[in-house]
């Protein structure tokens, strides 16, 4: 598709919160966020050229590898906020995204993300075939306080949180299993309570490996201090790290 008239480097999206993606007490689910994120992300690389559809011509796809979310507050039902998203940079087989979410004009949640480009048929990395001299570059424009990082996988104490085969409802446009989906997997074995009173402040998250449908996998946890820290692994390989950051 060409570049819309409507293109602009820095991207913003209005969104209306509805109760399907509420948690019980009628607050965004963190899952939700997360989708809301990557929805405004995928309209700006569609408006700019750079949509799946687009890519597809070259059998590439945009995959996450890393992505930090922090975050004021959540909005509840019936709230509209406004995702705001731009590029820090834009190099060969990688893209560095800015998110912000606001409440008119009060940020409520803030995040970076780290992309790479995926040959869907030979299911790894290479440059991407799209020109993208068109998006401005922001790197100094940042949305978070920290940085997404690489997380320690070394933990002590660590147990087995569950097991689950990947099922059909969690595979995505790619075939595999979509990434907001490792994170509902790990929050569906943490104690409710601290999420509800929105006492989670942030997290990270690492994609190292995809999982497919029918692959087997084991979820492993570890909590020190305020910190609780995920693992999803297949035949004992990492696929998936997480860190959740208490209040």
């Amino acid at each position: 598709m060409p570049i819309s008239s409507k293109f602009t480097s820095v991207y913003s999206q209005d969104w209306e919160i509805n109760f399907l993606q509420c948690t019980p007490n009628g607050l965004l689910k963190h899952t939700e966020l997360c989708n809301l994120l990557q929805l405004t992300a995928g309209s700006h690389a569609e408006l700019g050229g750079l949509s799946f559809t687009d890519m597809q011509e070259h059998d590439q796809a945009w995959v996450l590898s890393r992505m930090r979310v922090e975050i004021d507050e959540l909005p509840k039902w019936r709230d509209t906020v406004t995702v705001k998203t731009w590029i820090y940079d834009l190099q060969g087989s990688r893209s560095i995204r800015a998110l912000e979410m606001y409440i008119g004009e009060k940020k409520i949640a803030g995040s970076v993300s780290y992309w790479a480009v995926f040959n869907t048929k030979l299911r790894k990395a290479e440059a991407l075939a799209l020109p993208h001299e068109h998006f401005e570059k922001f790197p100094e424009k940042e949305s978070t306080k920290e940085s997404f990082k690489r997380i320690n996988l070394l933990r002590d104490n660590i147990s087995l949180a569950m097991e689950k085969k990947v099922v059909f409802s969690d595979l995505d446009i790619v075939s595999h299993a979509n990434n907001v989906k490792y994170l509902e997997w790990c929050l569906d074995t943490v104690d409710p309570r601290p999420v509800l009173k929105q006492q989670l402040k942030s997290f990270d998250m690492n994609y190292m490996r995809e999982l497919m449908l029918g692959d087997e996998i084991k979820i492993h946890t570890a909590t020190e201090d305020n910190q609780t820290f995920f693992s999803v692994s297949k035949e004992d390989k990492p696929s998936f790290a997480l860190e959740l950051n208490w209040k």
